[in-house]
């Protein structure tokens, strides 16, 4: 019999792991462990103490953390005991919580700090099921009735375990595969949140079909500092580790990553592809600022590296002068930047967004794996994902050993198996739009090669239809221009219009280096995002970049932002895609200047 739910796994793996580390969280200023048997009591007192609670199976658990071991211990406390975990972003707005709350009739939620018990804390007295909030991190001033301390619920379940010992082995027997595990809420670009609802066994599908092709040895250290409220994080950084025995170390927070990788030195991560670029943009502006030598000899590198990629690609075995060659340039100058990632790392796996194909081919040619991979929240998600010994540039790699993808006459592609949902929340209409005949609708274009490998060539429903009837894929462009150093993050724009333009966020570090470089004189951002010089470059950068595509596919003008776009202004989704819509009206004035015939600097075409 295999396992039934999630919460059996952790039990399984804690009961052969034992006092082996489970998880790594900072605290006083270094590391410290969890063993698997510690964290399995807690999540055995934490479920049972949800039970005194008078929680049952089937009830919604609101989960709003950063990640952290507590995070965990709610999660498999939640579903030990049957209910549903709903996870939401500490980065959500208060309404956005309310709304999911409300939506998804959530009688508890469970916070992590004080400062998100104060900002939550007024929904327990407005109408609805939510009675009861649950802070991980206690304090003491005075709460409110409904409030309680984790560690209070967690001395719950340990005396209610000494009284009923029995009880949480017959909680975990009662659940199976197909009860429900999750609902988790995507944003998407436009409209209400959708809430995806997942059971243990999608996301048992999920893991056990990932572990087949992608074997991690038990004992390996992963680095965990994408948001756990996200699918891909849950399922690759969590789940599928804790599935492997890989102990999981809890970044501190997204500023101190570099640092936490160096006193972790993982052997594996997950990251999604702004963090490949922010690497990237590092190792290009340290070859500017080299001496004449130095640069020689990285670009000498770069051309080795990628002269050998094919060959490793292939597992051929390296011609004896290029193996030599390689062989110093691994040693004396990539080893530099492996050793700023720890070290020691196997690989990791990018996903969430595409992954330019150019960072992608840099860091393979400094030996270092990035496998990508595709999928979404409502396919639990992966469905391909490249691996060390079946990898390709440019695609998601080979399908998932138990999930099916076919591609429909309109380039869609549609995907089945056991880790598809079985539908959205509340909402069968939307439901069956997107799930017909067992295959579930991706709203992705793509082609599937005769030897098994997936592209993503375009976003179905995020089209650009120019006032001339051009249809125009905007994350094709936009991908061509994020790989440029000098940019940090792009919206195109031209729906109805009769061309397209671009609001460009650069990457003021580099850019404010470029113009002291080439002698500019300016006294805050907006003067330099104006000046001539700095235009006129990226002007050229962006010709270059999109000097392939068609004349309508090119940007005529655009205009330099001096802040980037971010959730909290609702310009990004949780997953960090743009909201176009959004965009397009809080920069309606400097869109419309752009199609006035007054815009900002020259036009890109003639």
């Amino acid at each position: 019999m295999g396992i039934r739910n999630l919460a059996e796994m952790f039990s399984i793996k804690a009961g052969i792991y034992g006092g082996a580390p489970a998880f790594l969280v900072k605290k006083e200023g270094r590391y410290r462990e969890i063993s698997w048997t510690d964290a399995g009591m807690a999540i055995r007192y934490f479920s049972l103490g949800l039970k005194e609670l008078g929680a049952v199976k089937g009830d919604r658990i609101a989960l709003l953390s950063e990640n952290r071991p507590e995070w965990a211990c709610a999660d498999l406390g939640i579903l030990a005991l049957g209910a549903v975990n709903v996870p939401l972003y500490p980065t959500n707005g208060i309404r956005e919580i309310e709304h999911i709350l409300e939506h998804c009739e959530a009688k508890i939620l469970i916070v992590s700090t004080v400062a998100q018990y104060q900002r939550t804390r007024f929904l327990l007295s407005k109408a609805g099921k939510l009675k009861t909030i649950i802070v991980m991190d206690a304090f003491s001033s005075e709460v409110a009735s409904g409030v309680l301390f984790f560690k209070d619920v967690i001395e719950k379940g340990r005396k209610s375990d000494q009284e009923d010992p029995a009880l949480f082995a017959a909680m975990l027997s009662a659940l199976e595969r197909n009860d429900l595990a999750s609902i988790i809420y995507t944003s998407g670009t436009t409209g209400e949140p959708k809430g995806v609802m997942l059971t243990h066994g999608n996301f048992l599908a999920n893991v056990e079909a990932a572990a087949e092709v992608l074997p991690i040895p038990a004992g390996s250290l992963s680095l965990s500092f994408l948001p756990l409220s996200h699918v891909f994080e849950r399922m690759a950084g969590y789940y599928f580790m804790l599935y492997q025995g890989v102990t999981i170390a809890y970044s501190e927070d997204m500023t101190n990553v570099q640092q936490n990788i160096l006193e972790i030195r993982p052997h594996v991560m997950t990251a999604v592809p702004r963090f490949y670029e922010k690497i990237y943009a590092r190792v290009l502006e340290q070859l500017e600022n080299a001496t004449g030598l130095k640069k020689k000899i990285f670009l000498w590198s770069l051309r080795v590296g990628k002269e050998a990629m094919p060959y490793r690609l292939e597992g051929r075995d390296l011609p004896l002068r290029l193996k030599w060659c390689y062989a110093l340039v691994s040693g004396l100058v990539f080893g530099k930047i492996r050793r700023k990632l720890g070290g020691r790392l196997k690989f990791f796996i990018s996903g969430g967004a595409p992954l330019p194909r150019a960072i992608a081919e840099f860091f393979f040619a400094a030996g270092i794996l990035i496998l990508e991979g595709y999928g979404l929240t409502e396919t639990s998600p992966v469905v391909a994902v490249n691996l060390p010994g079946r990898l390709r540039f440019g695609t998601v790699g080979p399908l998932l050993p138990n999930v099916e993808v076919k591609i429909a006459p309109d380039g869609e592609i549609l995907a089945r198996g056991p880790s598809v949902m079985p539908g959205y929340y509340k909402d069968p209409v939307r439901t069956e739009e997107v799930i017909r005949e067992g295959w579930f609708f991706t709203g992705d274009i793509g082609e599937l090669s005769q030897d098994g490998f997936l592209k993503i060539t375009d976003r179905k429903k995020d089209i650009i239809i120019t006032s001339g009837g051009k249809n125009i894929a905007p994350q094709k462009i936009e991908g061509l221009l994020v790989a440029d150093e000098y940019i940090s993050q792009i919206c195109l724009i031209g729906d109805r219009r009769n061309y397209l333009t671009a609001l460009i966020v650069p990457d003021w570090e580099r850019l404010e280096g470029y113009a002291r470089q080439k002698r500019v004189l300016w006294g805050t951002r907006e003067e330099l995002a104006g000046h001539g010089v700095v235009m006129s470059m990226i002007r050229q950068r962006i010709e270059a970049r999109l000097s392939d595509l068609s004349n309508h596919e090119k940007i005529k003008y655009f205009r330099l932002l001096t802040r980037e776009f971010s959730q909290s202004e609702g310009e990004l989704t949780p997953t960090l895609k743009v909201r176009r819509k959004v965009i397009a009206e809080k920069y309606r004035d400097l869109i419309d200047l752009m199609y006035e015939g007054k815009p900002a600097g020259e036009p890109v075409l003639s």
